[in-house]
């Protein structure tokens, strides 16, 4: 690891979803599963970017919901959600800045939580987002400038992070 503390690669937030697809009963179903693995934390609702007449969606209906955590909060969820993995990603799991996602195919598999027969069996996805301190200048309203090549990071780079600081195997 390097001695510069501004290249340390960090977990900026974690990111859980769960879509649903239609609003109604399955939606608060997976509102109060959401917020029942995170801790209490209060889901939002996601809603349908565009019309898709197959699906017999609406632009603007409610079709999801997400909870994100930061800090100490997403790294305890993380470490678990990983514990739901057997802690093994793919490396198409990671992009190409260097983000990660996975899902999680039943809510079940999630240490410490029971199944309820008045939810419905669910899944969820995980989005993670590293990044490096002093990202926010990309991100800031007032004078934001971009950062540099060698500040961003690579999808190697978030692997090798994830192999180290949360005891992940690649395939």
């Amino acid at each position: 690891m390097d001695a510069n503390k501004m290249r340390e690669i960090l977990i900026e937030k974690v990111t859980v979803n769960i879509g649903v697809g239609a609003p109604g009963d399955k939606l608060e179903q997976a509102k109060s599963l959401l917020e029942r693995l995170v801790g209490g934390k209060q889901p939002v609702e996601t809603h349908a970017r565009r019309r898709d007449p197959v699906f017999k969606l609406r632009k603007g209906m409610p079709i999801g919901t997400k909870v994100t955590l930061r800090g100490e909060e997403a790294k305890s969820f993380l470490d678990k959600a990983l514990i739901a993995k057997r802690r093994v990603l793919k490396q198409t799991n990671f992009d190409r800045q260097g983000n990660f996602a996975f899902g999680v195919h039943e809510y079940i598999d999630f240490p410490g939580a029971k199944y309820d027969p008045a939810i419905a069996m669910f899944g969820f996805d995980i989005c993670v987002s590293l990044g490096r301190p002093g990202r926010r200048v990309t991100l800031r309203k007032l004078r934001s400038t971009p950062i540099g090549k060698n500040h961003r990071i690579t999808k190697d780079e978030a692997i090798e992070f994830a192999r180290s600081a949360l005891n992940v195997k690649i395939e």
